[in-house]
């Protein structure tokens, strides 16, 4: 028996069993002095535990089969685990608990080593990418969206401002005779601060400076007052990640409503700012199509196809990282209540699924077709010719595809 405490007690220290609530803890002790669970049997046992209470449904202990012999209780456990996981979620009944109201943060500003203009950091050969050049002018988010990688690599309290970006704006040398596609909502919202630090100050001054930089502010706030109180250059773009009121209110805490993010992008566009709306993450629950549609409905009736240069589509994906972050917290959500299946690295839905959401999307958008420029992203390259009917050879042909359109939405020549 010694031997087994010890065992026990040596696999719990590096798993979430002290994070879970008592009665499931003496629950599982007693059951594993019982039973004699492996190590890898008891740390997968505790994970199921805590997804159990992250996702709101029936506990550990309602679920543990009655058995006498370790390996049939373990896979019938594992059974009705994977079944509730896999099951299409519902919000219906769903308790959020410990979503804060006010995110509680410290401003820092630091004078960042190198200058951070790289690559999308999810570019990969395995996935159709539009080669996407980022500038992470604030390191970490205000709102507290459940899904978003974000949170697994700065701290969420401490919002850090480069001291050194402008003077590295305006010393960045780039060839004049190229488009670019720069983006500024990589490692936080790009809106939501404001000009704090000034930071719009600088961007608005490269966008004038670059004239063939086109420029990409992604935000899900509706905090516009800089873009309608000064002149706004004709290469920038303002794009919204748009999802169901359903999502917004359960898992992208503190963010704008879906109302108030389209309010805001109307207002932009009446003042001549080309718009673009991304739905990432796209999530499966219960009538999830219908709602989305309505969504996809409502920007076709109150835009215009002059004034919207963009509509992308992806997914939940996962990195071990961040469902250990998930875990960790003492919250609920139900973004890893998912059939995780490889995907290129990470995990994410079955294709199946993907092709169900992707395809319903792009159908749905039909009088914008040819108008403007739909992609998916982060998605192997099949699935294009699954949910578009068309795909592209190589990254690079997809982005020239992509930079030829938004030139020329934003009436501005593109250069090779």
């Amino acid at each position: 028996m010694n031997s087994y405490i010890d065992k026990f007690n040596i696999t719990i220290q590096n798993s979430f069993y002290a994070k879970l609530p008592e009665n499931e803890q003496v629950f599982i002790k007693e059951k594993s002095f019982l039973l004699k669970f492996s190590h890898q049997e008891l740390k997968q046992i505790i994970d199921m535990t805590r997804d159990l209470g992250m996702w709101n449904e029936k506990s550990i202990i309602e679920i543990f089969p009655e058995h006498s012999q370790k390996k049939v209780v373990f896979t019938r456990l594992r059974k009705t685990y994977e079944a509730i996981r896999d099951k299409k979620n519902s919000y219906k009944d769903f308790e959020l608990k410990n979503v804060p109201k006010e995110q509680k943060y410290t401003f820092t500003t630091e004078n960042k080593q190198g200058f951070g203009l790289g690559l999308c950091p999810v570019a990969s050969e395995k996935t159709r990418c539009c080669n996407l050049l980022t500038l992470d002018a604030v390191e970490s988010c205000g709102f507290d969206c459940s899904y978003c990688s974000i949170q697994s690599f700065y701290n969420q309290n401490t919002i850090t401002f480069d001291s050194g970006f402008a003077d590295k704006l305006l010393n960045l040398k780039l060839d004049q005779n190229k488009t670019y596609h720069i983006g500024t909502g990589q490692s936080s919202d790009s809106l939501m601060w404001g000009n704090r630090e000034g930071i719009l100050d600088s961007l608005f001054r490269f966008a004038r400076e670059n004239p063939n930089v086109i420029l990409e502010f992604k935000t899900k706030s509706d905090k516009i007052t800089y873009f309608l109180e000064n002149d706004v250059p004709k290469n920038i773009l303002c794009t919204y990640s748009l999802n169901t009121q359903t999502i917004i209110d359960n898992e992208e805490h503190l963010t704008a409503s879906l109302n108030k993010r389209v309010a805001a992008a109307r207002k932009l566009a009446d003042k001549g700012v080309k718009v673009g709306f991304h739905f990432h993450p796209i999530v499966e629950y219960e009538d999830y199509l219908e709602e989305y549609n309505e969504v996809y409905q409502k920007l076709i009736r109150e835009f215009s196809v002059n004034e919207v240069a963009l509509i992308s589509f992806g997914t939940l994906t996962f990195i071990k990282p961040v469902i250990k972050q998930l875990r960790e917290r003492e919250f609920r959500t139900k973004i890893t209540q998912i059939e995780h299946v490889n995907a290129s690295g990470k995990t994410s839905y079955p294709d199946a699924t993907k092709v169900e959401m992707f395809k319903s999307a792009y159908e749905s958008f039909k009088p914008w077709h040819q108008k403007v420029f739909f992609y998916l992203c982060m998605e192997e390259h099949q699935m294009w010719a699954k949910t578009f009917g068309y795909q592209y050879s190589t990254n690079n042909d997809f982005e020239n595809a992509m930079l030829s359109s938004y030139a020329n939405k934003l009436d501005m020549p593109f250069l090779l």
